[in-house]
C-alpha cells in the first residue's frame, strides 16, 4: 500500500503547484457550487461545504472566489448547471479505477473519459463494476518529526479515528467520514500541524503492478486528474515507490 500512499502525497503536491497557476481553482469552484446546491450555503450546517472551503483555503483561493461560488450554488449569480457523474473501469494490469466527475455535458464527458481510458490501455466498465472495491474514508497526514507517536495515537483514537500507520516519514490517520471533523478538530486543539486532511476513496484491496504496466497505470491516473471535469480519480494499485517517484518527476 506504500506506493499508493506515496502517489497520494505526490498528487497533493502537484495540486499545490497547480493552485499557484490557478488551474485547480476551476475544480474547487465546481465542488463548492455542488456542495452548496446539495446542503445550503452555510458551512456551519453543511459539512461537505465546510470541507471544500477548507480545501480551497489550503490552496490559497481568495475568499471572494469562494463566496461567488457559494452564490452560484444558491442560484443567485447564474452559472452553468452541473451534474455529478461517476465512471468505473479498469486500467492496465487489471487495476480498478473509479472516477468522480462534475460536468455540464454528460455526453461530452463520457466520450472524453472513455478516450483517456482507451489511450492508456484501459477500458470503461458498467455502473457498479468497481465501486464496491472502494470505501469513503477521511485521511489526515502528519509529519513524523512534528509530533510524538504515542501522543498522536492517543489523540486521534480518542477522537474516533479507525487507524494510524507510518508511511515513510508521514503518519497517516484514517477515519470514518462522519468522524473526520472530530479528529481534525482534536488535532487543531492540540496544535498538531497537519500536512493534508481530506475525505477520499480508499481501496479495500490492491493489485500489485510493476515495470511498464505500473508506468501506464500512473499515466492513466495523471491524464484523468488533468481533465477539467474530473474531481477525483482513484485506483487500487500497489506500485513500488521508485516507479511512483520516476513517473512523478517526468
Amino acid at each position: 500500500m506504500s506506493g499508493h500512499s506515496k502517489w497520494h502525497s505526490i498528487k497533493h503536491k502537484k495540486m499545490a503547484t497547480d493552485a499557484k497557476r490557478g488551474k485547480i481553482f476551476t475544480k474547487l469552484i465546481r465542488e463548492i457550487m455542488m456542495a452548496t446546491k446539495a446542503g445550503g450555503g452555510n458551512p456551519d450546517t453543511n459539512p461537505r461545504l465546510r470541507m471544500v472551503i477548507d480545501k480551497a483555503k489550503s490552496f490559497n483561493m481568495p475568499n471572494d472566489n469562494i463566496q461567488r461560488a457559494i452564490k452560484k450554488g444558491l442560484g443567485e449569480e447564474g452559472g452553468v448547471q452541473l451534474e455529478q457523474v461517476t465512471y468505473e473501469g479498469y486500467g492496465p494490469g487489471g487495476v480498478a479505477v473509479y472516477v468522480e466527475v462534475l460536468t455540464d455535458n454528460k455526453n461530452r464527458s463520457a466520450s472524453e473519459i472513455r478516450a483517456i481510458f482507451s489511450k492508456h490501455n484501459g477500458n470503461l466498465g458498467g455502473a457498479g463494476s468497481v465501486a464496491w472495491i472502494f470505501e469513503r474514508k477521511g485521511i489526515i497526514s502528519v509529519s513524523k518529526e512534528k509530533v510524538n507517536e504515542d501522543e498522536l495515537l492517543e489523540v486521534v483514537l480518542e477522537a474516533g479515528a479507525d487507524d494510524m500507520k507510518l508511511e515513510g516519514d508521514i503518519y497517516e490517520i484514517i477515519t470514518p467520514p462522519e468522524r473526520f471533523d472530530n479528529v481534525k478538530k482534536a488535532l487543531i486543539d492540540k496544535n498538531i500541524q497537519m500536512n493534508e486532511a481530506t475525505v477520499t476513496f480508499v481501496p479495500k484491496n490492491t493489485v500489485r503492478v510493476e515495470g511498464k504496466t505500473a508506468e501506464q497505470v500512473l499515466k492513466l491516473l495523471e491524464a484523468l486528474e488533468d481533465h477539467d471535469d474530473v474531481q477525483g480519480a482513484y485506483a487500487n494499485f500497489d506500485i513500488p515507490d521508485e516507479i511512483v517517484n520516476a513517473v512523478s518527476s517526468e
